[in-house]
């Protein structure tokens, strides 16, 4: 009888443990679409892991360029080589990181998108 007491609260402990541990950060997704990028700007919490999914709803290629963003962040999942997430055509590509405060500017780096619109600004608090 004893061991089930001590048993017990050991087994609660382990469980609430792995729970906590599997529990996946929330989801912002940013729709990427011809020449704009959604939400605008992107408000994120400083220190706070986050998944970005970026969802291209256009069948052209586009990108989300954001060097010095990415460089502050301490990515888990996913990569973003050269500070980019490249999409093609209705592609969709996620990335887990923990963003580091600050504001930070993103654009489409694809020729003339950023001058048609395709800009964003990534807020960090």
């Amino acid at each position: 009888m004893s061991f089930l007491r001590l048993a017990s609260p050991a087994f609660l402990t382990l469980v609430a443990f792995g729970a906590a541990a599997q529990a996946s950060p929330p989801v912002v997704t940013i729709g990427v679409s011809s020449y704009r990028f959604t939400p605008n700007p992107i408000h994120l919490k400083a220190g706070q892991p986050i998944t970005l999914t970026f969802v291209n709803r256009g069948g052209h290629g586009h990108d989300f360029t954001a060097k010095e963003f990415f460089a502050a962040s301490t990515v888990s999942a996913g990569a973003a080589p050269g500070g980019k997430i490249e999409l093609g055509g209705n592609e969709t590509k996620s990335i887990t990181l923990t963003p580091r405060a600050g504001t930070y500017p993103a654009h489409c780096s694809h020729f003339l998108h950023s001058s048609m619109g395709m800009t964003d600004q990534i807020v960090v608090n």
